[in-house]
């Protein structure tokens, strides 16, 4: 009788079978598929690790046209230099009305006047207001024609050290330029954002009341 049982293991495989074959098969066809429609993504970039490049710190001037005062003035700036500095660091001839003295927005020297309304110079970018209407103390009056503020301060004494004077002066040319008929309480809050060392508090308003009475034609 035949031998019927099956053939010893002899140790060696080719390593090929059926089954073996149609899985690589079809492995290989879904990847060839996948790469056709554009499925496999690239790998994503290594995060940038190099120190040095991590801490270059961006530099570059840009050169915009201010609206100064009714004038148009090209000014060359870095991106992070603020407007107070470009008008008092960067122009020819330099315009000194605002002054720099808390850095933080918080004293009102600095203010100028930004279509229509006051706002603190040193916590503006200049290049954040290229096409407004900027108006510094210097487009307000000048000696020879002072505007009815500037007139109202030199009568009433709303001046001492005059440090914070030109800040005051423009929050109140764009405070009555909106009401010409405060109250003494109105202009207590509209100017709120001024501050003065040395006390003068009681003229400045006496001088923001007699301009007011003159922009109304003396009633």
């Amino acid at each position: 009788m035949p031998d019927q049982s099956p053939p010893q293991q002899t140790g060696q495989s080719s390593g090929f079978s059926r089954r073996g074959f149609l899985k690589g098969a079809g492995i290989s066809a879904v990847a060839a598929v996948v790469a056709d429609k554009g499925l496999i993504a690239a790998p994503p970039p290594e995060p940038q690790t190099d120190p040095a490049a991590l801490n270059t710190p961006i530099s570059g001037n840009v050169t915009v046209t201010l609206d100064i005062n009714g004038k148009p003035t090209p000014i060359t700036v870095e991106p992070r230099t603020t407007l107070l500095s470009a008008i008092r660091d960067r122009l020819e001839p330099a315009l000194t009305g605002p002054k720099l003295v808390c850095n933080a927005g918080t004293c009102g020297a600095c203010t100028v006047i930004i279509d229509g309304k006051a706002a603190f110079g040193c916590s503006l970018l200049a290049i954040d207001v290229v096409g407004k209407k900027i108006t510094t103390v210097e487009g307000i009056g000048s000696p020879d024609n002072l505007s009815p503020v500037q007139k109202a301060f030199v009568e009433k004494d709303g001046m001492m050290c005059g440090f914070c004077t030109d800040g005051f002066v423009t929050a109140i040319t764009a405070f009555l330029a909106k009401n010409n008929n405060p109250t003494l309480e109105q202009i207590k809050e509209g100017i709120k954002g001024n501050f003065c060392r040395c006390g003068t508090y009681p003229h400045v308003f006496e001088a923001t009341l007699a301009a007011a009475r003159q922009m109304r034609g003396g009633a």
